[in-house]
């Protein structure tokens, strides 16, 4: 039995009808940027999450330099990021002229809660990241930001659907930048993300830096780029979202399997809170020193499996920061994530908890 990994090709046949439905009525239309779809996506989004604005983007990078741009962050200011985490994160602090600065993790790959010792004068914004889906404990981090004023960035692009406290992943900070890359718990067909703010004139300002500076067309009140959703995205979008409450429950259920099957392995580390309501069961990944040993047996039984992230970004060629990572890269070095997603069927689940049952009875 081959198990991939992810395959986005065993969407159950009424969500692809649907999908496809709704290309078809866009073709039909005519419209492909902007119109009652963007708007829709808005709309629903708003609601799910109770934001008071959310933006649509072109993806998740994009959401993340938005939000930097939006709040006045450039060149001369630094910004303190995780040193776990997708190269976005850092990408978008350079690319708007800014210097990242670098903190390490707690073993489970969220912010370490001694980032502090990172602020100087120059400090202008911490980046969270709630990496597999886990929130960091926003309460404690937006204080301290608050006392050090700093702007709080939340980078949710794995965790949409994550709630703590009642309030959703990206609605803590000043903004909070989703991705909806197409493996995400809520992902288009392609490429788009979000941001989310409860401030209007943010929320004003990232609408005209994603669409030209212009808030109606050759109306130019500053230099912004071209980041509008495609209308084809946020339709898709609309569709999935429908199906996203089902699919959350599908994911917890096969998380909570894995749990109950891996308990007893002393030599296997298990993701904690992965079944609370502020983790969105995005990637389940195991801890072991015997991750390529895993790795390598589990592929041999044809289960696919991933590593999520093998190089911290302080080590990254743009970087190539020397510094203590200590936490984060030994997660770069032991960590795996297995299967979990709603295409998984029951007997691939039973097939990967008995093989990794079985490399750790040998």
């Amino acid at each position: 039995m081959k198990i991939p990994f992810l395959d986005l090709g065993r969407m159950e046949a009424s969500l692809k009808h649907r999908l496809k439905e709704r290309f078809s009525d866009l073709l039909d239309a005519g419209i492909f940027s902007g119109g009652k779809e963007v708007e829709a996506l808005e709309n629903s989004v708003c609601d799910f999450l109770k934001s008071s604005f959310s933006i649509p983007c072109a993806n998740g990078t994009d959401a993340l330099e938005l939000a930097l741009r939006a709040l006045g962050i450039g060149p001369g200011d630094e910004v303190i990021v995780p040193a776990m985490t997708w190269v976005s994160t850092a990408e978008a602090v350079v690319m708007v002229g800014a210097k990242p600065v670098f903190w390490d993790t707690d073993e489970e790959g969220l912010l370490r809660k001694d980032w502090e010792k990172a602020v100087v004068s120059k400090s202008k914004a911490v980046i969270p990241v709630h990496l597999y889906g886990k929130m960091v404990d926003m309460t404690e981090l937006n204080e301290k930001a608050k006392s050090l004023d700093l702007f709080v960035i939340e980078d949710g692009a794995q965790a949409f659907g994550a709630f703590q406290y009642g309030r959703a992943a990206g609605t803590w900070g000043d903004v909070g930048c989703l991705s909806f890359y197409p493996t995400k718990n809520l992902g288009a067909l392609g490429e788009a993300g979000m941001c989310l703010t409860q401030e209007a004139e943010l929320a004003k300002k990232i609408r005209l830096l994603l669409n030209h500076g212009q808030p109606i067309r050759d109306q130019h009140e500053l230099v912004g780029r071209n980041s509008r959703i495609d209308t084809l995205q946020a339709a898709f979008l609309n569709v999935m979202l429908k199906y996203f409450k089902e699919n959350q429950q599908k994911r917890k259920t096969i998380a909570k399997r894995y749990l109950d099957a891996f308990s007893g392995i002393e030599e296997l580390g298990l993701p904690s809170g992965i079944l609370d309501s502020d983790h969105n069961a995005h990637l389940f990944v195991i801890q072991t020193e015997k991750r390529n040993e895993l790795r390598d047996f589990l592929a041999k039984k044809g289960v696919g499996t991933a590593i999520h992230f093998p190089v911290i970004l302080p080590e990254m060629k743009p970087f190539a920061i020397v510094g203590d990572f200590e936490n984060a890269r030994n997660l770069a070095n032991i960590g795996l994530s297995l299967p979990l997603n709603p295409y998984l069927r029951s007997v691939e689940v039973d097939v990967i908890i008995e093989c990794i049952l079985a490399f750790f009875r040998k």
